[in-house]
């Protein structure tokens, strides 16, 4: 999670804590040596792409809005990098959001945030187009566009700005944060990113209206005033989309350092909690012929030890066993690991695991989300405590000493009963561990249930910050061996994510207002300040818990042009 993201190692620069107190106004060199972690902002890493901005008439700077190491980590920022640098005309960078002593450099000099390859303010740029896969980067999205020199608000901007697109898990509803964006992109972006680029071709000397309205043209493009109804985008055959085989090697650590190869889109559970799953449909895979080209392109050009073959449920791809089993052969003399995760819980599914991390064995993870069974039937996760406990029996016996459990609280029906099961279960699975090994460890990670647009569940009611804190105190007293450690998504994070995840237009005026008195990087523990959230929506005169009411079945929603079928 991004509060555990690694600070990563210094590079070139020395932190020179001295220099910030100097009066004169300095250059962007000069201020790297005033901050950690200077290698988030220098770009030049391995397979970068370098483009003549003079002779490149299309300009995109693309955004994950959270720090370097973070969108370092996100497949769909370096699937849509190489997309875009494949077109001669078009130049595509990156720009990420800073950390705090960085934007603090940046404005104390008078210095705008620039992209990372050609160090050019965003201001600059025809396009600047954000992946928002997360409700707390919304803050660092407007803080983003500030520091690049961009009006925060589309009806601001003029002919002289750069057009603002977003796309991503979060832009299924794009209601909070529409009055940011001019346009969006709903569903999978390969297809149609090309078809905008394209409209920005034929309308480079055309006003900024002209060029919103070409856009508002396409399928799945969503323009806030303009379009009605908007269907998702979905790409028929993966095998044959453009895929980066050479990815960019980040400096620091990041989240996900290795290299990811995705296997198939969609899932087939329908566990009804699931934006993801809900969203992401057909399930579609690649060929496997496909898949072990593109992992040999992947090993050559990053030089990572690992391989990740990706996906929402990876023990679902047809030929999965003779995929993960061939390149296992292939790789562990190497000593290159090949990761599966996102495994469903059967005998098959860890013992293939097992089998293809030879070289690194590690944990695994298993998602229950409730310990009962009557409440995992009601929220469609279709697993029993049979599957469960022959999972977890297989990974003992074949060496995997830790697993990690996934459960929410504040499921729909949930009683004190369903609260109290999940440590039962967990010490039925630690005590069926020590039966095996001696060594055998148990991970109880709890997050809340918050209703996403678009799942069966989205009309049901979150619970509140008080009551997830007293559902994470009855679940830790509940267990009290030393070998289960209990760990908890940050209650304040979780509400807020609830109020954004169904959220309305009026709530942009609550983020310029959170972001006013101060909230960045709010999805890291650290700097979430929940005090100032809540006085953005006291001085806004709105209710946050009206948000994570249930809505009744007549009630009109805001993501409802949104069709995602």
């Amino acid at each position: 999670m991004p509060q555990q993201a690694a600070e990563g190692k210094l590079t070139n620069f020395a932190y020179n804590p001295i220099n910030s107190c100097y009066n004169k106004k300095m250059n962007r060199d000069e201020i790297l040596q005033n901050v950690r972690q200077p290698a988030r902002y220098v770009g030049n890493e391995l397979n970068s792409i370098h483009k003549d901005w003079g002779k490149t008439p299309i300009k995109i700077a693309l955004s994950y809005p959270d720090t370097y190491e973070i969108g370092m980590s996100n497949l769909a920022i370096q699937i849509l990098y190489y997309i875009l640098n494949k077109e001669a005309d078009v130049l595509a960078e990156r720009v990420f959001a800073p950390w705090p002593d960085y934007n603090e450099q940046l404005t104390t000099n008078n210095l705008q945030l620039t992209s990372l390859e050609s160090l050019k303010p965003l201001s600059e740029f025809d396009l600047i187009g954000f992946g928002v896969g997360h409700e707390l980067t919304y803050t660092n999205l407007i803080n983003i566009l500030h520091l690049g020199g961009v009006p925060i608000y589309s009806k601001d901007r003029t002919n002289k700005d750069p057009l603002v697109m977003a796309g991503g898990p979060c832009t299924y509803n794009p209601a909070p944060i529409a009055d940011f964006v001019d346009f969006f992109v709903i569903g999978e972006a390969e297809e149609v990113l090309l078809e905008i680029v394209e409209v920005m071709r034929k309308s480079k000397m055309e006003n900024r209206k002209s060029k919103i309205g070409a856009l508002a043209q396409i399928d799945s493009v969503y323009v806030p005033g303009i379009s009605q109804n908007v269907k998702k985008r979905s790409i028929k055959d993966l095998s044959n989309v453009p895929y980066p085989l050479k990815p960019i090697v980040p400096f620091l650590e990041a989240v996900h350092d290795r290299a990811t190869l995705e296997i198939m889109r969609g899932c087939k559970w329908g566990c009804k909690f699931c934006q993801a799953g809900a969203t992401g449909n057909p399930v579609r895979s690649k060929k496997i012929e496909v898949l072990l080209e593109q992992a040999e392109a992947l090993l050559k050009n990053t030089g990572y030890e690992e391989i990740s073959l990706i996906s929402l449920s990876s023990s679902d791809h047809p030929q999965i066993a003779e995929l993960a089993k061939t390149l296992a052969k292939k790789y562990a003399p190497k000593r290159i690991n090949i990761a599966l995760p996102s495994m469903r819980t059967n005998s098959f599914s860890i013992g293939l695991a097992k089998e293809v991390s030879r070289v690194r064995p590690s944990g695994i993870t298993i998602a229950p989300e409730a310990g009962t069974q009557r409440l995992r039937d009601v929220i469609g996760k279709n697993m029993t405590e049979e599957d469960i406990l022959d999972g977890v029996k297989a990974a003992f016996n074949g060496g995997i000493e830790s697993i990690k459990l996934y459960f929410m609280v504040g499921l729909p029906t949930e009683t004190e009963a369903d609260i109290m099961a999940i440590g039962e279960l967990a010490n039925k699975i630690l005590n069926l561990g020590r039966s095996i090994t001696n060594r055998a460890r148990v991970t109880v990670n709890l997050s809340t249930f918050i209703p996403k647009p678009h799942t069966l569940l989205e009309r049901e009611k979150q619970i509140s910050i008080e009551e997830t804190i007293a559902k994470h105190n009855l679940i830790k007293q509940n267990i009290q061996n030393r070998r289960i450690e209990v760990r908890w998504h940050q209650a304040e994070a979780s509400f807020l994510e609830g109020v954004f995840a169904r959220g309305d237009r009026q709530l942009s005026k609550v983020v310029e207002k959170a972001w006013e008195l101060g909230c960045r990087l709010d999805a890291w523990s650290e700097h979430l300040k929940i005090d100032l959230w809540l006085e953005a929506f006291k001085d806004c005169g709105i209710e946050p818990k009206d948000y994570l009411r249930k809505r009744e079945e007549n009630e009109p929603l805001p993501w409802g042009y949104i069709d995602t079928v």
